[in-house]
């Protein structure tokens, strides 16, 4: 599976961007896919995960203000982002699993074995 994501940019704080990945190589559409995210100088973390049935999982950090969508036709996956603050600056990742039922082990970056190339977002203050 190759992995190609693309939409970020630098922002203003409050502003929204919205991150596509697109999924090459087979179909994803039966299994979690997410979005990872890693600061300057901090380690990778979890943003959000989402089923093939579309049911999600969000990170504290991101929750209420992120949202997840998946065009399974498509192979397409994306992140709509609002409310930005400088903390979310990162480079992001979007991630397949070879898992179908989500558990809490699907937070770990291990878990995913195709990873995108990163997008990075900058959020000015």
């Amino acid at each position: 599976v190759q992995l190609q994501a693309s939409g970020g940019g630098l922002v203003q704080a409050g502003g929204s961007l919205r991150l596509s990945c697109a999924a090459s190589g087979r179909s994803v559409s039966g299994y979690i896919m997410g979005w990872f995210r890693q600061a300057p100088g901090k380690e990778r973390e979890f943003v959000v995960g989402v089923r093939s049935n579309g049911r999600t999982n969000f990170a504290d950090a991101v929750k209420g203000r992120f949202t997840i969508s998946r065009d399974n036709a498509k192979n397409m996956l994306y992140l709509q982002m609002n409310s930005l603050t400088p903390e979310d600056t990162a480079v992001y990742y979007c991630v397949v699993s070879n898992g179908v039922f989500w558990s809490d082990r699907y937070i770990n970056p291990s878990e995913y074995p195709y990873w995108g190339q990163g997008t990075l977002v900058t959020v000015s203050s």
